[in-house]
């Protein structure tokens, strides 16, 4: 079994860049699965200033909807995927019209990939909680679901971060 890292924290927080940080101290093959979508073109600059900020050896993967299958792929060849981020990847099936127990199941599915492996993970996530209640069921849903979704993760990880102003504060 591979080790578990999850990064939580703010909007702009350090995540993404923590996260290259620890996956540059890795051996082996990098593998960097992107579920953020281009659909618009603040989002394709967004998207290419992350890849600008990436190793030219890792290979990305953009996948939106189904990473426990990727990993199961990626398993064999690679040591070390990063996971940016959940947060996304759970507004992408929202919007994909999957149901809470869908995104469940699938977060469940890749745990259990991971599990079965020798890749380590390194997920970055946006901790939604902390604010007020959004006025809006979508909204309180996509904020349900994260909180949920990365509960499950955090339990399962072996070490947790919590980033404030870019300053990882070790949780676990």
């Amino acid at each position: 079994m591979g080790k578990i890292i999850l990064i939580t924290g703010g909007a702009r927080s350090g995540k993404s860049g923590f996260a290259l940080t620890i996956a540059g101290r890795k051996k082996g093959k990098v593998a960097f699965i992107a579920t953020a979508q281009a659909k618009d073109a603040e989002m394709k600059k967004r998207i290419t200033l992350h890849k600008a900020c990436r190793p030219k050896n890792w290979v990305t993967f953009e996948e939106p909807y189904d990473i426990a299958s990727l990993l199961k792929k990626l398993a064999p060849s690679f040591r070390t995927a990063v996971i940016d981020c959940l947060t996304l990847w759970i507004t992408n099936l929202i919007m994909k019209k999957a149901d809470d127990a869908c995104i469940e199941k699938e977060a469940l599915k890749m745990l259990d990939v991971l599990n079965k492996s020798k890749i380590d993970a390194i997920f970055v996530t946006n901790e939604v909680g902390s604010g007020i209640v959004p006025d809006n069921k979508l909204a309180r849903r996509f904020r349900d679901a994260s909180g949920r979704i990365n509960q499950l993760v955090a339990r399962q990880a072996n070490e947790m971060y919590f980033m404030i102003s870019g300053v990882p504060l070790k949780m676990k």
